[in-house]
């Protein structure tokens, strides 16, 4: 007899980005596995989403009272409506020798989030674990996304108290609650780092880099352009703060790449924290803002 190795070659390594899409809708991404071995290998696809032992992992300690340093799970956020976020066709067969596989990712989210993301996994004959692939995406409700940094937030979704709504018999009959309350959206915030190095010879700014994007979607149809611009200018002039593009507009389908760099001004003292804050705005179908944390500080080489 003759063992044989199974070798394959896979198009994507490491992570599988879908980007972002408009909640509700779906977007598709391929890659290829090649057989480069002499023998048929019999494969299938598995997610972790949909691993038999899953409810048993969720019963430790909630990741978002961890640091990020020691959260190790691949599964974000997922469905409302208990479907996988990501599905992938074909989930199983065979692919010959010295022939290849292409396989189709598919990123349907139903509400809004920015963290979406499973893990994936090539097992070929039931046992040896060949590829695996993380994959990630995000979705909103209105076409348009701020991106870079680090963000503000908790990479895990809670639960939230959903206020009662009042029907037409309470409206007609004039009873209203003892209080009202309105919900105002948080303002998202973004930190941008900047860390100068200082050192012999000619030092370099410190840079960092937003991305404003236009996401193209069906459901709006009028395909109207995304307008951007930032507050607050002089005073991060002030503070050596340099922004190539203080305002624009980005076009459908596209992505703007705003980069900032620091020199520390000649008033700047190192032990002396620097924090400015501007205000980014974004017009489109409707108006947004976010909230841009610029922190610096000067490094020694």
């Amino acid at each position: 007899g003759r063992g044989v190795m199974p070798s394959t070659v896979c198009s994507v390594e490491g992570v599988l980005d879908m980007g972002y899409v408009m909640a509700r809708e779906k977007v598709t991404s391929t890659f290829k596995i090649q057989n480069t071995s002499t023998l048929t290998l019999r494969y299938s696809i598995q997610l972790d989403s949909l691993s038999p032992t899953r409810d048993k992992d969720q019963q430790r300690i909630p990741s978002f009272i961890m640091s990020s340093l020691q959260r190790t799970e691949f599964v974000g956020t997922q469905n409302y409506n208990g479907l996988s976020v990501f599905s992938i066709f074909p989930t199983e067969g065979e692919i010959v020798a010295g022939k290849s596989q292409d396989f189709t990712v598919t990123f349907s989210p139903d509400h809004e989030s920015l963290y979406y993301s499973d893990r994936l996994r090539v097992v070929l004959f039931g046992k040896q674990t060949a590829h695996v692939l993380r994959l990630k995406g995000a979705a909103r409700d209105r076409p348009m996304f701020v991106e870079g940094g680090i963000p503000l937030d908790v990479p895990v979704e809670s639960l939230a108290v959903t206020l009662p709504v009042l029907s037409q018999d309470t409206l007609k009959e004039g009873r209203v609650l003892p209080f009202t309350v309105h919900c105002k959206p948080a303002m998202k915030s973004i930190l941008l780092a900047l860390e100068y190095m200082d050192g012999e010879g000619s030092a370099e700014p410190a840079t960092a880099e937003l991305k404003v994007g236009a996401i193209q979607a069906a459901q709006f149809a009028s395909k109207k352009n995304v307008e951007f611009s930032f507050d607050n200018l002089p005073l991060l002039q002030q503070k050596g703060f340099t922004i190539d593009s203080v305002k624009g507009t980005v076009e459908c389908g596209q992505v703007k790449r705003i980069g900032v760099s620091w020199v520390p001004p000649a008033d700047f003292r190192a032990d002396d924290p620097l924090l400015v804050t501007a205000l980014l705005t974004l017009k489109g179908d409707i108006n947004e803002s976010y909230q841009i944390l610029f922190m610096a500080k000067v490094v020694s080489a």
